[in-house]
């Protein structure tokens, strides 16, 4: 390259130094009127005289008058040495000449200058202006037209093949935990950037990532990808082999039988995990406690050291069943001395069934109170309406089977029983006031006293009335007076009398239910034998048989007669009816008594019944037993 050339290349003024044989920069010249020659000014002329220097108006005079050929050819040479042949993908050498706060500005030798953000720098305080560093050229000219360097590509390459070497020979390196991120974590790896998966990061579950960044620890590389330049990294293939060695020591050292300390490792609806010296142990719920286990998390915790019993070893697969609860003597020995019958007990709701509910008294001891070991008085239909899951309640222990361990409850027991007291309480001819509780077609249900309650037999419900319910006479929720008619303890019944606490009115009656004593009658029902009907006066039931009964085949259920007294039993408090002309009950009993032997016997007059149906009866199995 000659100097006129590079002068015509660059179309800058160009000045010589006598003492320095090197270019130095000077101000423009212009070329307006010179036709594009190099021409310089007066001005510029006496300035640069000044400088001890000499101006050259004509180019060819340089190669004649002023350098010899060795002067032309250094200054040939120092040009082209102060251009660098830069290609794109190569690491170069570049100088920082700023740092800012979206990145670092260096400087390679090119028109301009390159860009890197700072996230591609560890320690961003450590970098000076003038400092020079390694940078990757991406490409001469990016999109905003700057140069595309960058600082992590260049730290990449130069460890790249280092990296490929400790994966061929897989070899055991150190890296620095940097940050978290899905799947796992980024390490520093010879200042280039791994990636560790979550489940190459121990043996076990690993619960907290964040506690793992800024640890430097050993690792393998498993895996690279040389187009995405891709590094995965494993600490858990060099745990495993320390690990099967420990597994195979720990094997040849365990009995069953054996109490050793393990570490928690991971807990399931089934059971708890446990390390021991690297071999793995399963710990089943069952296994936990003798009492009741909800969930294992209620008897360990995650990293927890625990000591434990060996039950089973599988030396094929390596495993170990153990157990937690074989530390602690068996609960139930020496049970009846701890709770002896009788004796009042503290316990936990742990469970609650139709039939009961469940007691923990102790760890692995669990008692049951039936359902009918609640309430002395009360008929409890579930025992949630007593006890609740959780609740702590004290109870009386009624008896204990160890063979079949179990042990029955009370907790009515905890009360004196009503029922020892209940005939002086309530003794037999006594009047009481109760509530109607209850209506059924056999009586009423009166409760005297919270869970003591009495019936009123239908029969002793009203003095007159033949009912066919309950309600014909009182209500539920009504208040009424009641007499005590007996009680039988044992079976826990009260028999109540509703009608004998009101004046017994028969005595009037019988004054007016005479023979021949006229009053309406309604027909309230027609039988075979007869008629049942209420007079209207006394409000009475009474009873026509149908042979003195004037025209019984046409008469009909709710018509009204004009019927007489035949009789009235004052004992059994019948009243008998006939019509008026008919003769009565006695009259043809007495003719049937007074005709000849030798005539046909006269029919016999059908013997009247005061009812159809039997009055209502007390059955002994419709007394309530108290609810």
């Amino acid at each position: 390259m000659t100097i006129k050339s590079v002068l015509d290349f660059t179309k800058v003024l160009v000045y010589i130094s006598r003492l320095q044989t090197a270019f130095i920069p000077v101000v423009p010249v212009d070329r307006s009127n010179s036709g594009g020659s190099l021409i310089m000014t007066e001005n510029q002329k006496n300035s640069v005289a000044e400088q001890d220097e000499v101006w050259v108006d004509d180019i060819n005079s340089l190669y004649d008058e002023e350098y010899t050929e060795a002067q032309k050819q250094e200054m040939s040479d120092l040009y082209d040495s102060s251009l660098k042949e830069i290609k794109e993908g190569e690491i170069i050498e570049g100088k920082i000449v700023n740092i800012g706060p979206t990145g670092v500005a260096v400087d390679i030798g090119f028109k301009s200058e390159g860009l890197i953000p700072l996230d591609e720098f560890d320690d961003i305080k450590s970098l000076n202006r003038g400092d020079m560093i390694s940078v990757f050229l991406e490409s001469v000219e990016s999109s905003g037209g700057s140069l595309d360097l960058s600082k992590r590509k260049a730290d990449f390459m130069r460890v790249w093949e280092q990296v490929q070497k400790v994966h061929d020979e897989q070899t055991i390196v150190q890296g620095k935990c940097l940050r978290r991120v899905k799947g796992g974590i980024v390490v520093d790896l010879f200042g280039i950037e791994a990636f560790l998966p979550g489940s190459q990061i121990d043996v076990y579950p690993v619960r907290d990532f964040d506690a793992l960044i800024g640890q430097t620890m050993d690792f393998k590389i498993v895996k690279l990808n040389e187009l995405r330049k891709n590094i995965v990294l494993s600490r858990k293939i060099i745990l495993e082999k320390d690990l099967n060695m420990r597994k195979d020591e720990t094997l040849k050292e365990l009995q069953v039988g054996d109490n050793v300390e393990a570490i928690v490792k991971n807990i399931t609806d089934f059971g708890v995990f446990v390390d021991i010296n690297g071999l793995d142990g399963l710990i089943y719920i069952t296994d936990l406690s003798w009492g009741r286990v909800n969930h294992p998390s209620e008897v360990c915790k995650l990293d927890e050291k625990i000591n434990i019993q060996i039950l089973d070893i599988d030396y094929d697969k390596k495993r170990v069943s153990a157990g937690l609860k074989q530390l602690t003597p068996h609960p139930w020995d020496g049970i009846e001395d701890r709770f002896p019958e009788g004796s009042k007990v503290t316990g936990k709701v742990v469970s609650i069934t139709d039939y009961g509910a469940f007691i923990e008294i102790e760890k692995g001891i669990e008692g049951l109170i039936h359902i009918s070991e609640m309430s002395w008085v009360q008929h409890v239909k579930h025992p949630s309406a007593y006890l609740h899951l959780g609740d702590i309640i004290e109870a009386i222990v009624l008896n204990i089977k160890k063979d079949e361990k179990k042990i029955s409850l009370g907790l009515k027991q905890l009360e004196p029983d009503p029922w020892q007291i209940i005939e002086s309480k309530y003794p037999v001819g006594s009047t009481h006031k109760g509530i109607v509780r209850s209506l059924t077609q056999f009586g009423a249900f009166v409760e005297l006293e919270e869970g003591i309650d009495g019936l009123v037999h239908i029969s002793d419900l009203s003095w007159t009335k033949k009912l066919k319910h309950a309600k014909e006479i009182v209500k539920k929720g009504e208040e009424i007076e009641v007499l005590v008619l007996d009680i039988n303890k044992d079976e826990r019944r009260i028999a109540l009398g509703y009608k004998q606490t009101l004046e017994d009115p028969w005595e009037e009656f019988a004054k007016i239910l005479v023979e021949g004593y006229k009053t309406k009658c309604k027909v309230t029902k027609k039988v075979d034998k007869g008629l049942v009907v209420d007079l209207e006066e006394p409000p009475v039931e009474g009873f026509a048989p149908k042979n003195i009964v004037q025209g019984f085949n046409n008469i009909n259920e709710g018509q009204e007669l004009d019927l007489i007294v035949d009789s009235y039993n004052a004992e059994s408090r019948k009243v008998f009816m006939k019509s008026d002309a008919m003769a009565s009950k006695k009259d043809i009993e007495a003719n049937v008594v007074n005709a000849e032997p030798e005539a046909a016997p006269a029919p016999k007059a059908e013997e009247p019944a005061a009812v159809e149906e039997p009055a209502a009866e007390k059955p002994a199995d419709e007394t309530p037993a108290a609810e």
